[in-house]
């Protein structure tokens, strides 16, 4: 796990070839920035320069300084490329880092306190806000996504929840008992 001041950008997905280049799937909003950043850190605390980049249909091939062989690319499989927060532009006034994100408190549409956003998982289908929800013991997993959001700012975000949505968790957790 990264420290809270340090933003994860990419990962290292494999290896390609045999001279230790290795496939790269960027997070930033610009997939290509990600070789600006460089170097960039692991989870870790060691550093990774990317030396060169080139697209691929899966995102990027790179060559990384000091990885020359297959066997080194291949041990970097699964690790994740973070950057320190501040090296990061400010987000545009509609736009928010989902770094940012963990932490805030999340508000219904009426006002009250719904909960905390503790992570924001995105399984493939887009991003979505984990809540730990006052009074419950499992959290409840909200698309980030203008049906649901309403509102987001620097100190909280607002939902709007259709009807029924946490009673459907909590029926869950009940039939798991």
């Amino acid at each position: 796990m990264a420290p809270r001041d340090m933003v994860l950008v990419g990962a290292i997905t494999g290896a390609h070839g045999i001279r230790g280049e290795v496939k790269l799937r960027s997070f930033t909003a610009d997939p290509a920035a990600i070789a600006s950043y460089s170097p960039l850190e692991t989870a870790a605390g060691g550093k990774i320069v990317i030396a060169k980049v080139r697209p691929n249909k899966e995102g990027f091939i790179a060559i990384l300084k000091g990885v020359t062989d297959r066997n080194a690319a291949e041990a970097l499989r699964g690790t994740e490329l973070f950057v320190a927060r501040e090296r990061l532009p400010e987000p545009a006034d509609d736009e928010v880092y989902i770094h940012d994100l963990v932490g805030l408190p999340v508000h219904l549409r009426d006002g009250s306190l719904l909960g905390e956003i503790v992570d924001v998982a995105d399984y493939g289908a887009g991003d979505l806000i984990d809540v730990k929800v006052d009074g419950r013991k499992d959290t409840v997993l909200i698309p980030f996504a203008p049906q649901y959001v309403l509102e987001t700012a620097v100190d909280r975000i607002v939902v709007d929840l259709p009807e029924g949505f946490l009673d459907v968790d909590e029926k869950r957790v009940e039939e798991e008992r």
